[in-house]
């Protein structure tokens, strides 16, 4: 490689988002002190540029503009420009995404925001084009009218900024109303319920048209609903709408067929052609639902979904140490010789190329039938491309074919007169083949940052796997990963969590010259993965380091006047607002996990302040939940969990005895969202026994692994059969 022209700050960052920016001519400043110095001193105006390194229009703009030398004049001579990767810094994204969205009516990345000296944002949108077009005023167009505005109307940007930010603070603000408590579970789950009906695709799965998101918050909201409305129609078809759309999801292209995982989501409304980059906390909440599907229908389908996905994380997304890498770009080179990237360039193909690498004759198929015939019938591959052209505006896809399970394995086998059991050999030994092809192409850029939340997530996906497929080997994965969160991102000295860490050199682990404390929602998910965890090994050390986080998370987060939890710390004078989410998105808002959180930690410690926390959390969300629950899915489901109440699952026995194993198996392979599991295995001196004391009086029944079901630490009869067991786990 040629040695670069530029080399500005970035170069001394951690972030691979922001070390894809060191060479620009721009003179980027990572978000800190240095950079809000200089406007100040210098009177300058900031340009502020928040993406990530998987973001496809991320990678236009900076080739367009970013590494544009007369565009980086332009931006150095009037603005002190800073580069910010929201992965990091979801704190800095969220107020001025906030911002954009409140004055532009859309919002998306790359963000691009001017502020003023003192931080405050006056000007904003997403991707820009460089030159001025028909539709769309360029880039340096808006840099330069500006600049001359700050020039010329100084007063009037700096009053027209503190406005925008009073009416920020106003709108985003969620509290309680009074004397407001919880909603009425019923209604807002019916609410819900309905929305998410009307919204739903009946053909193909999903909750739009197109774009189509894996949304696993639905999805977990419609296991609930079913759980508590089992004989009812309403109950049927939201347990039909998930498994439906988990089934469609899995056939359709937004699946890697060859390479495992799953794709961030599909431009079309058939699941068919994706955006290619593979996010981690994509794989480690669609993990946690495929093992809910199998633990509803007994389908072997939905556990081998399971199975690849985590084949997927842990062998191109695993860290030797333990961790958990954030991504995988979309956009690769398509040969070794190539100039330009183009996206999806490592998944497509031709089906020329297919045939050239599957050309054996298959044995009992109708006559001259070869491997490549079967597998591109099934794979619904096309001779000139099966993308639309519709979908592929810049034509990167043309002549290509992204693979989508067309046929069902029986419908492919009679059409070639196989067995169906030789066709799932055919079609195993076809994919294993192109896989090999495809690690000769080039890979795409691997983003090696790893952060605690995603980890969290990832972890709760393996564990949750673990126990509802009874393997061993994916419990051990989630306990290899949360020991890592512990050796690496939580300081034992102050008790907290830290934001990322990073590959470094020869496979080490680095971290940041100063540390990024950890956000609500790294305490949030990596609370669900210990408690996740705990459930799936027995382990009661995470149990414990479970409530020293959650007592954590109560200091630095909550709200008293309020109620909830703020995004982010008090005292960091550079955030303008302290925000609460409000919209279960790709992932589910901290404040809605939280409360699932809060109510597990009193059943472990009999804390109740835990529970009344929850209901508070609820009654600030209150008025939304009741207008527009399908904003809040995870959080509409943590409602009627909370109503409930969760039932303590307590088994007296020796783990390690047969009978116990049997019990665990049992309460493991039921789908019951209302639950805790504990074991009580005799230990009084054990964390568990000193946390609850009423465990010390129930005993093993006969001699034999022993059930009770438990609620406000009151207890059932003893249970000794799994047959009964199962029948008193249902809601």
């Amino acid at each position: 490689p040629s040695v670069p022209r530029h080399t500005n700050r970035l170069i001394n960052e951690k972030s691979p988002y922001l070390l894809q920016h060191a060479h620009n001519p721009v003179d980027w400043y990572p978000w800190g002190q240095e950079a809000f110095d200089k406007a100040k001193i210098e009177n300058k105006l900031i340009f502020l540029s928040v993406g990530y390194s998987t973001c496809h229009w991320c990678h236009v703009m900076e080739e367009e503009s970013f590494k544009s030398k007369e565009i980086g004049e332009i931006m150095n001579e009037h603005f002190v420009c800073i580069k910010v990767d929201r992965e990091e810094r979801p704190d800095v994204d969220k107020v001025y995404m906030t911002f954009v969205q409140a004055t532009s009516g859309g919002g998306g990345w790359p963000m691009s925001v001017w502020l003023t000296p003192d931080l405050k944002p006056f000007a904003g949108g997403t991707y820009f084009p460089p030159e001025d077009g028909v539709h769309r005023v360029g880039f340096r167009t808006v840099l330069l009218r500006i600049a001359e505005q700050w020039e010329k109307n100084k007063d009037a940007l700096l009053e027209s900024s503190q406005r925008i930010l009073e009416a920020l603070r106003h709108t985003s603000e969620i509290r309680v109303q009074g004397q407001e408590s919880p909603p009425p579970p019923k209604e807002v789950m019916d609410t819900c319920f309905q929305q998410l009906s009307r919204s739903y695709d009946e053909d193909y799965g999903g909750f739009s048209k197109s774009p189509k998101f894996p949304t696993p918050v639905n999805l977990n909201f419609l296991f609930t609903y079913w759980a508590l409305h089992r004989t009812t129609p309403e109950g049927a078809r939201a347990l039909q709408m998930a498994l439906h759309t988990l089934k469609m999801m899995a056939h359709g292209g937004i699946h890697d067929h060859i390479g495992q995982g799953f794709h961030r989501y599909s431009t079309d409304q058939h699941w068919h052609v994706p955006h290619f980059e593979k996010m981690l906390y994509d794989q480690g909440q669609l993990a946690a639902m495929y093992s809910k599907a199998f633990q509803i229908s007994g389908d072997e389908f939905f556990a081998d979904v399971v199975r690849d996905i985590l084949l997927y994380v842990s062998r191109d997304l695993s860290d030797q140490v333990g961790g958990f890498y954030s991504a995988e770009d979309a956009d690769s080179y398509p040969t070794t010789t190539s100039g330009e990237k183009r996206e999806g360039a490592f998944c497509v193909w031709t089906a020329e190329e297919l045939r050239a690498l599957l050309p054996d004759p298959v044995e009992g198929a109708t006559e001259g039938t070869t491997l490549g015939d079967v597998f591109m019938h099934h794979y619904g591959v096309e001779e000139a491309g099966n993308v639309d052209p519709m979908k592929d505006p810049h034509q990167e896809l043309k002549g290509k074919n992204v693979l989508i399970a067309r046929c069902s394995p029986e419908l492919t086998a009679a059409r070639f007169g196989l067995e169906p059991a030789r066709l799932r050999a055919l079609l195993q030994e076809c994919r294993q083949r192109l896989a090999s092809a495809r690690a000769q192409r080039p890979r795409p850029h691997l983003d090696t940052k790893m952060l605690a939340a995603w980890n969290g997530l990832m972890i709760s996906g393996f564990a949750q796997a673990g126990a509802a497929l009874a393997e061993q080997g994916y419990v051990s994965r989630a306990a290899q990963a949360a020991a890592f969160l512990r050796t690496h991102l939580f300081d034992p000295n102050s008790g907290r969590l830290l934001r990322s860490c990073y590959r470094g050199k020869d496979n080490s682990v680095e971290q940041s010259a100063v540390p990024i404390q950890g956000f609500l929602e790294d305490y949030v998910f990596v609370i669900q993965a210990l408690f996740d965890l705990y459930e799936a090994s027995l382990e009661q050390g995470w149990l414990e380091w479970a409530l020293h986080l959650q007592h954590m998370q109560d200091k630095l987060f909550w709200d008293p006047k309020g109620f909830a939890y703020f995004s982010t710390e008090a005292g960091d004078p550079s955030l303008l607002l302290r925000l609460k989410d409000d919209q279960d998105g790709a992932e589910p808002t901290p404040n809605s996990v939280t409360v699932t959180n809060l109510l597990r930690a009193a059943c472990y410690s009999g804390h109740m302040d835990w529970v009344e926390k929850a209901g508070k959390i609820l009654a600030a969300f209150s008025e939304r939940l009741q207008k527009i629950p399908i904003t809040l899915p995870e959080m509409v489901r943590a409602t009627a969990v909370f109503h409930h109440t969760l039932k303590q699952v307590v088994i007296c026995g020796d783990p390690q005895g047969e009978d116990t194993k049997e019990m665990l198996h049992c309460v493991r392979s039921v789908f019951s969202p209302n639950k805790v599991l504990m074991v009580a295995d005799g230990d009084s001196a054990g964390f568990l026994y000193r946390q609850l004391p009423f465990l010390s009086s129930l005993e093993r029944k006969d001699g034999k692994a022993t059930a009770y079901i438990c609620s406000n630490f009151t207890c059932s009869l003893p249970v000794t059969s799994v047959q009964e067991l199962r029948g008193m786990l249902s809601p």
